[in-house]
């Protein structure tokens, strides 16, 4: 008996109808919904060459320069994102070992940073950034705001999933690195963390998209990303419903790339080590100069 078959009994005929009935009854709903959708956009206009083609036509006159100009939104939200990214990791891997390692003296300093920042809406971060700093006396380029506000947030919470994934392995492996004479720290960076980020990598991965669809918050502070450019294209071309199809689409794509990406990573992480064999053994009983025993097998 397969392990499918213990957990539930397989549909009998009665019940494999009933299932393929109710398919065909839900996908037979969902293309009418589509074709009344669709026919009702037509009506409306909204399925004309002249709302689509400055997208997706290259032919269009205006193709060229819409694509220039939303690309230049493109590179600036990678941009932010990925800068907001590195700082989150690194602030929030610093944080995590701060709260773990922290003595009484300066813990409630930690804790209190991190429940504040946690409990702050992500917007209230970049909006504080960008109104606060310049008040006393710190002029940065609007990016910079985005990216102070984006990281302020974010570290905390990659701080606490981090902080889990250490909790969570075992404590004999601190305790054996200690019996071997590995200070805190080290014992940490060697031995804690490496694990910690392989098993949180889920989590962590979330996370980052988290970070990289954020960057469309630059929008309040007047940060020309993906967003806020095409929010002002709409402006002149008209067509609000086509532009946000196709930067919808643009953010899936890139966060479809980059969950690939860290997917790889985490399956690279999670391979085992590649063993290499011993040397082979000269055989005792044969002559100097002989071939190894493993090879004349």
């Amino acid at each position: 008996m397969t392990a499918p078959d213990v957990l539930y009994d397989a549909p009998g005929p009665r019940s494999r109808r009933r299932i393929l009935w109710g398919t065909a009854a839900a996908l037979t709903a969902l293309a009418a919904l589509l074709a009344l959708a669709i026919a009702r956009l037509s009506r409306q206009g909204q399925l004309d060459e002249a709302k689509w083609g400055p997208l997706i036509n290259p032919s269009d006159p205006q193709f060229g320069l819409v694509w220039e100009f939303l690309g230049g939104g493109l590179v600036a939200t990678l941009q932010a994102a990925a800068i907001s990214i590195v700082l989150s990791l690194a602030l929030g891997s610093a944080l995590a070992v701060a709260r773990v390692s922290a003595t009484r003296a300066y813990r409630w300093a930690v804790v209190g940073f991190i429940e504040l920042f946690r409990g702050v809406p992500v917007v209230m971060s970049v909006f504080f950034a960008a109104r606060v700093l310049p008040e006393i006396g710190i002029d940065l380029p609007t990016m910079w705001f985005l990216v102070i506000g984006l990281t302020l947030y974010n570290s905390v919470v990659i701080a606490e999933v981090i902080r889990a994934g250490i909790q969570a392995l075992p404590k004999g492996q601190a305790e054996a690195a200690y019996a071997i004479g590995l200070t805190q720290g080290a014992t940490l960076r060697l031995i804690l963390l490496p694990q910690a980020f392989r098993i949180t990598l889920p989590a962590l991965i979330g996370q980052l998209v988290v970070v990289l669809k954020d960057t469309s918050l630059g929008f309040i502070i007047s940060y020309e990303e993906l967003l806020r450019r095409g929010q002002i294209a709409v402006q002149t071309l008209e067509n609000p419903l086509q532009m946000f199809c196709v930067i919808g689409t643009l953010f899936i794509l890139v966060n479809f790339s980059l969950s690939q990406l860290a997917e790889a990573v985490e399956r690279r992480m999670s391979r085992p080590p590649r063993r290499t064999d011993p040397p082979a053994q000269l055989d005792a009983n044969s002559p100097a100069g002989a071939l190894p025993a493993a090879a004349n097998r």
